[in-house]
């Protein structure tokens, strides 16, 4: 992890130093700043320094903890992060729950069903989903968010933000229920997408497993086709799942940038692309370091779980 880390990072790197632009075009633009302190600015954070010699820099000051300084937020680039991390973790894990939750029930009833109108229904419903922008979903989403007449014991669906106004004033189960409200539409979006994938991998993979000599040799011997399912074949089927896992919580996590632009909700996503267009060196450094972590994080529990529930695989 720590070689893919560096090597992410050193090209990350190598790409914002080659795209035009300067971190300090804000302050050079800027009558009112003295050119003694742009000066001062570049030796303090290395840029008068060759491109070695300010990745050098920058490296050491992450290892210490410290990732730097944002020039667009004129923040900590830590405050910066952990004030939108919780709303885009929660986001990634809200809309993953709920599309594995859905995807592997479907996937599973799907192809014990094969060829009938129910596979054939859900077969329809997951290329459209598979096949149906993102953004586009959010839209139509956000819509009928607007057109919906009040839902029993819920309310009006809210439209961006991560809580309401009065969020302070409201109890703990209130509170709790409006994070839910806020997160539906943003969370139902990315969701689709994922579900669609999941419930394809997850249909195919126990049609190929109902087919194996175990399942009919349990049949035989007169198991319940509820232990034969869940306790001899799902598991064997999971481990394509289980494989999927690291990559499906990383691009919910980079697909979240669009969602979360689209409908307002105070995450991650905005903040990369404004790092971005203004050359925030240090911010857009930590947002490619961070998702880099989860994505080899993601594949580290993937591992972990498959060797977890196949004793075939080892940990060595």
């Amino acid at each position: 992890m720590i070689p893919m880390l560096l090597g992410v990072s050193l090209l990350a790197f190598a790409l914002l130093q080659l795209s035009p632009g300067d971190p300090l075009a804000a302050q050079r633009n800027n009558p009112q700043v003295p050119e003694e302190l742009i000066h001062r600015i570049e030796r303090q954070y290395g840029f008068d320094k060759s491109l070695p010699r300010q990745y050098a820099m920058w490296l050491g000051n992450v290892l210490q903890g410290n990732l730097g300084y944002s020039f667009k937020y004129k923040r900590p680039v830590l405050d910066v992060l952990l004030e939108r991390l919780s709303a885009t973790l929660l986001l990634a894990l809200f809309s993953s729950g709920l599309a594995w939750l859905v995807a592997v029930p479907l996937g599973v009833w799907s192809a014990l069903r094969r060829g009938e109108w129910v596979d054939k229904t859900v077969s329809v419903i997951a290329f459209v989903g598979m096949s149906l922008p993102s953004f586009f979903l959010a839209l139509l989403l956000l819509y009928a968010a607007t057109m919906l007449p009040e839902l029993p014991l819920l309310g009006r669906l809210p439209i961006g933000g991560l809580t309401s106004p009065d969020f302070d004033s409201m109890s703990l189960p209130s509170r709790a229920l409006d994070i839910f409200l806020h997160l539906l539409v943003p969370g139902i979006v990315l969701a689709v997408g994922s579900l669609a994938g999941l419930q394809r991998v997850a249909r195919g993979s126990m049609l190929e497993v109902l087919r194996q000599p175990y399942v009919i040799a349990a049949r035989s011997r007169g198991l319940s086709e509820r232990a034969i399912l869940w306790r001899h074949a799902f598991r064997n089927a999971a481990n394509p799942l289980l494989t999927l896992l690291g990559f499906e919580f990383s691009a919910l996590l980079s697909g979240a940038a669009f969602t979360e632009i689209i409908s307002s909700w105070p995450g991650l996503g905005l903040v990369a692309l404004e790092a971005v267009r203004a050359k925030d060196l240090f911010l857009v450094m930590a947002t490619v370091l961070m998702g880099s972590l989860l994505l080899l994080l993601g594949n580290l529990l993937s591992d972990l779980l498959l060797a977890w529930n196949d004793p075939r695989v080892k940990l060595r």
